[in-house]
């Protein structure tokens, strides 16, 4: 709170020397923790389409930004599924780049093997436009992919899809607490691309059943590391000298464990105890070294499904926008939250969320296409076919409606 940062993130430097106006920054989960922006220090945030709902997270701000119709364009974090989940429930387009497209410098790390910025908009032509902008190589950022960035005009003037192999993601799908919300949307995204001359095939990945738990090891073991700089001394949150004072041990350790005390919330505090326990001595071949084989196995699974198919569609959530306080007090339900979107980071392959239609109270459903990596060109390519037969995406909010006739 109060901080003024002394300069600017590449990504946001790039939109601004192609002519952005930065309106000013979003709320989110803190340390992006959070899959409805509840934990954030700042307050909750509502969904445009229904204030009593969430609007995912953690870049919850950022997507009710957009669907309220204050800005076309805001920037998020992927790291499980940050930009995709909020964009599903508010009925927008979200785009998390391949890791590495974007630069990573001035974002401040959750889990550094994850992390990835992207745009989030309306439509397929939003995002690209910002994707165009914010791309590129970074020599400031040791994980940024020093590749040419292509001209993604080319794939918003494609007709159709023919000549591209689609495989369907089932796993799932059959599982308690699934919205029928969200499979009818999968089969009309299917149905819309097959219209569109797409040759729709079954696919599986075999270790996906892996994904969440692999994910709620490494993302916490990395966020453990990341944070432990956070400690008081080196900038950040601290405590007054007087509580230091009245602390029973010495002023150097009362000073670190009273400051990560008072500056972490709850849900940031579970994390990096989660994932200090799975690197300590004795556990981290168990956990975190285990984890790792296993998301080997998990890309080896998108490499495979890649060699037979162009993209691969699936759910983005497993239900639309859910209520607000409805999860707070199950962290487990809150992680499954993440259970289509995982895969993707865990992989470093590109994801789009779509608007792919509305459930029984009018809640926007989101619909997902993977690419292997660096083919944003097919995501964009597909995803802009999809929205020009469909209207999912040109459907405002009531809020949206109330701002703009002022």
């Amino acid at each position: 709170q109060d901080f003024v940062p002394p300069y600017d993130a590449t990504v946001v430097a790039r939109l601004k020397s192609a002519g952005a106006i930065v309106v000013g920054k979003t709320n989110m989960d803190e340390f992006a923790m959070g899959a409805s922006t509840e934990t954030s220090a700042m307050g909750v945030t509502g969904n445009p389409w229904d204030t009593t709902k969430t609007p995912g997270g953690s870049s919850g701000g950022a997507a009710a930004a957009v669907a309220a119709g204050t800005v076309p364009l805001s920037l998020g974090t992927d790291t499980g599924g940050s930009i995709r989940q909020p964009s599903a429930f508010c009925g927008i387009t979200g785009l998390k780049p391949t890791y590495g497209r974007v630069s990573r410098y001035g974002l401040v790390a959750f889990a550094s093997s994850l992390d990835q910025a992207g745009p989030m908009g309306w439509s397929v032509d939003d995002v690209a436009i910002g994707l165009q902008a914010m791309a590129g190589y970074d020599p400031r950022d040791s994980t940024s992919v020093n590749a040419e960035v292509p001209d993604f005009t080319p794939a918003l003037a494609a007709e159709d899809v023919r000549g591209m192999r689609i495989g369907v993601l089932r796993e799932g799908l059959d599982q308690d607490g699934i919205s029928p919300a969200v499979r009818d949307a999968l089969a009309t995204a299917e149905s819309v691309l097959r219209e569109q001359g797409a040759e729709i095939v079954e696919v599986e990945l075999p270790h996906s059943k892996y994904w969440v738990p692999t994910y709620y090891v490494i993302a916490p073991c990395e966020a453990s590391s990341n944070l432990s700089r956070f400690d008081g001394a080196h900038y950040g949150y601290r405590v007054g000298d007087a509580e230091i004072a009245a602390a029973d041990s010495g002023p150097l350790e009362a000073m670190y464990s009273l400051s990560r005390a008072g500056g972490f919330g709850s849900e940031v505090k579970r994390r990096i105890m989660v994932g200090t326990y799975a690197l300590s001595e004795g556990y981290y071949d168990a956990y975190y070294n285990q984890a790792l084989k296993v998301r080997r196995l998990i890309r080896n699974d998108y490499d495979a499904a890649f060699q037979q198919v162009d993209l691969l569609l699936g759910p983005v959530t497993p239900s639309p926008a859910f209520a607000l306080n409805e999860k707070t007090d199950d962290p487990i339900a809150m992680y499954l939250c993440d259970l289509f979107t995982v895969g993707a980071n865990l992989a470093g392959v590109p994801a789009i969320s779509l608007p792919g239609g509305f459930d029984a109270a009018g809640l926007p459903v989101g619909v997902q296409l993977q690419a292997p990596v660096m083919e944003e060109t097919r995501l964009l390519r597909a995803g802009n076919v999809f929205q020009m037969a469909s209207d999912f995406h040109t459907r405002r909010p009531p809020t949206f409606t109330a701002n703009h006739s002022q």
